[in-house]
């Protein structure tokens, strides 16, 4: 083939033809593939999330569901100066943009103080550790109650003037005092010595004394 035919062929309409097909082809394939993933996943469509918190959940089931949304309690707490039932936290946070259909975990306030039992402190572990595991359940501790014995050591707990045991179950809203030693013992504790008794034993004229056992 000569090099002013091989030339030629690129200058046949047919030839441009077929490849300005190809590229509107491609070019209408992207432009497809794109548009039609935005409107398949809805891009740059969705709902924003209303702020719930401070709500009580029945109204904020409610409006969720107005939204298109759905609306689940996935833990609970409790706050004394907000009602029972209502919203505390939630998940996604307000405004939030989301899909319809999403689902909005909330933590809602429960109607009474939750109690927990009473870790084993007393008579087993000083004031500073018994301090840290009873405010790390949420205890409120008023100051502390010496009594006679080894300094700061756990004697016992109080609640509301009453004294609790290992494993009783206290409400977080009773405030505890624990027991501690002062460091000082009861000097008015009196030891009381009995002086034992003999009687004389003669035998084989040898004294010997017996002690008279009580």
């Amino acid at each position: 083939m000569e090099a002013k035919e091989f030339f030629s062929k690129f200058s046949s309409g047919f030839l441009w033809g077929n490849l300005l097909a190809m590229a509107v082809v491609v070019i209408l394939l992207a432009l497809g593939v794109k548009y039609g993933l935005d409107i398949y996943t809805r891009h740059g469509e969705g709902v924003k999330i209303p702020k719930l918190e401070g709500m009580v959940y029945a109204k904020a089931m409610r409006l969720v569901e107005d939204e298109g949304l759905r609306i689940m309690v996935s833990d609970s707490g409790y706050n004394k100066r907000l009602p029972a039932d209502c919203i505390l936290a939630q998940s996604p946070g307000p405004g939030a943009m989301v899909k319809e259909g999403h689902t909005v975990y909330v933590t809602v306030n429960s109607p009474s103080s939750p109690s927990f039992a009473i870790p084993d402190v007393v008579d087993n572990s000083s004031y500073r550790e018994a301090e840290a595991k009873l405010m790390a359940l949420g205890f409120k501790l008023l100051p502390p109650q010496y009594v006679a014995g080894e300094k700061d050591w756990v004697y016992g707990i109080l609640s509301r003037g009453r004294r609790i045991s290992t494993g009783d179950r206290v409400s977080i809203d009773s405030p505890l005092t624990l027991m501690i030693g002062s460091g000082e013992y009861d000097s008015d504790e009196e030891i009381e010595y009995i002086e034992p008794e003999y009687k004389l034993m003669l035998d084989n004229n040898v004294d010997e004394f017996e002690e008279i056992v009580e």
